[in-house]
């Protein structure tokens, strides 16, 4: 829970709600203090309603009229616009987070005013403050990997509260520190999961056998905007974090994109995010996690015999049961490869997957 004592409300009091209440305590209407400042009715009523701004010759007046101190108008004229300031901030940080999704996912408590669904998000978020939440994430390393990209741009708040989920749900898995040659020695046997017709059937042995390595695998729906379909990084030293969003729901694409994803923590820097998706990440490291994935999937001794695979359901089968992964992730790749086509007969094949 963030610290409520640092919270700061959506409200904002003018410093005319103070004259205001000095008026009503002395039988003054606004008319009496406009003729005693010298002054316009217009004025008044804009210094009243917070419109017209406290100057140092306005609160020179008022200290003269009203008897209280020029720096005391001056600080309040200051943290009034303040006030305004980190009310049209937030509201417009709020703006930019998926909320309505959120809330139908189950992340965030169901609230209607502005205050407390701001509120929800620091918490969820872990932070104390808006202008702490813009430190720890926009100003981090946390968007490296797809901030500079046109293409996520507009959807940064949906992809960081989506990344959140996943640190939040990574940190309830315990996992036994991050072993770069158990994980690689694991993933032979998970090629094996991908015979298995659910995920309810494969999802627990893969967790398990993934979190024996130190890897934290966290499957969450992604919002409204988010376009990521995997993402890795590490959260610490001994953790690391594979998550997917299960935006494809076919087997083909799901399992290509873990072991997409997986190839980024065996390949590369332990430090870096990886989204996919993202212009920012090179393409060379694209390419590998492509290729590693591809090898998992058709080993290389394989390959060759694919490229000549004939383009029918029986083949298919045969040469995936052969290989032992499913027939889906077999013809995925003869279509990616372009060596058949995404005729309705063969995507019959492929197993679709119910998330829930």
């Amino acid at each position: 829970m963030h610290d409520t004592s640092q919270f700061q409300p959506d409200w904002a009091v003018p410093p005319g709600s103070t004259i205001a209440a000095i008026l009503t305590e002395r039988g003054w209407t606004d008319s009496d203090l406009a003729e005693v400042m010298k002054s316009s009715l217009e004025q008044i009523q804009g210094l009243l309603s917070g419109v017209t701004a406290i100057d140092e010759p306005i609160a020179d007046d008022l200290n003269r009229v009203l008897g209280i101190s020029k720096n005391f108008w001056l600080a309040r004229e200051d943290q009034y616009r303040e006030s305004l300031f980190r009310i049209e901030r937030n509201s417009q940080w709020l703006s930019k987070l998926p909320t309505s999704d959120t809330m139908r996912f189950g992340w965030l408590p169901k609230v209607k005013s502005e205050n407390s669904k701001i509120s929800a998000w620091l918490d969820y978020f872990g932070v104390s403050s808006v202008s702490d939440w813009y430190e720890q994430y926009e100003g981090s390393h946390k968007l490296v990997a797809y901030r500079t990209s046109a293409s996520f741009e507009a959807d940064e708040g949906a992809t960081l509260a989506w990344l959140r989920k996943g640190e939040i749900e990574a940190s309830k898995i315990k996992c036994k520190p991050w072993n770069k040659e158990s994980f690689i020695d694991a993933l032979q046997s998970i090629r094996e999961l991908t015979r298995k017709p659910s995920p309810s059937d494969f999802l627990p042995e893969l967790t398990a056998q993934c979190a024996q390595s130190g890897v934290a695998v966290v499957i969450a729906r992604a919002p409204s905007g988010c376009r990521a379909s995997g993402a890795t990084k590490f959260m610490n030293k001994d953790k690391a974090l594979l998550m997917l969003s299960g935006r494809h729901k076919s087997d083909d694409h799901f399992w290509f994109t873990f072991f997409h994803e997986a190839g980024h923590l065996v390949l590369h820097n332990a430090k870096s995010l990886f989204l996919e998706g993202s212009d920012s990440i090179s393409g060379t490291e694209e390419d590998e996690a492509n290729q590693f994935s591809m090898n998992l999937l058709i080993p290389s001794e394989y390959q060759e015999e694919l490229k000549h695979l004939s383009p029918n359901p029986r083949s298919i089968l045969r040469f995936a049961k052969k290989i032992g992964v499913s027939p889906g992730i077999v013809l995925g790749q003869m279509q990616f490869a372009r060596l058949c086509s995404h005729s309705s007969t063969l995507n019959r094949l492929k197993i679709r997957y119910d998330w829930g």
